[in-house]
């Protein structure tokens, strides 16, 4: 469980695996500014989160806040699992949220009440 980055040629790629919470936030932010350094497409994978707490959301936030200033790529790739789209939703994170599975998340939302 934790956090990785692959980085490639063109491309960096940081898969998020588990629980995502305020203990991993100084090598999350660390790995988000090491990809975003590199230049080429930052793409995060969330397919093995179980879970993204505020502090988790709000550094995906800025760094893709930051990648559109930089005129990088910033992309989600992979399923989402559920509870992380839901604890975005949750948390008022519907457009960060809408980036990542289109179609999942309006699963999610028809199942709100």
């Amino acid at each position: 469980m934790g956090i990785a980055l692959e980085q490639g040629d063109n491309s960096s790629v940081l898969r998020l695996d588990g629980e995502i919470d305020i203990a991993c936030a100084a090598e999350l932010k660390t790995l988000l500014l090491k990809a975003l350094g590199a230049g080429g497409e930052v793409r995060v994978a969330l397919d093995e989160a179980t879970e993204l707490d505020v502090t988790a959301v709000q550094l995906l936030w800025a760094a893709k806040r930051e990648a559109g200033r930089a005129g990088v790529r910033f992309a989600f790739e992979g399923q989402t699992p559920e509870p992380v789209l839901s604890g975005l939703l949750l948390t008022g994170f519907e457009e960060f949220a809408s980036t990542m599975d289109a179609c999942k998340l309006s699963e999610v939302v028809r199942c709100q009440p």
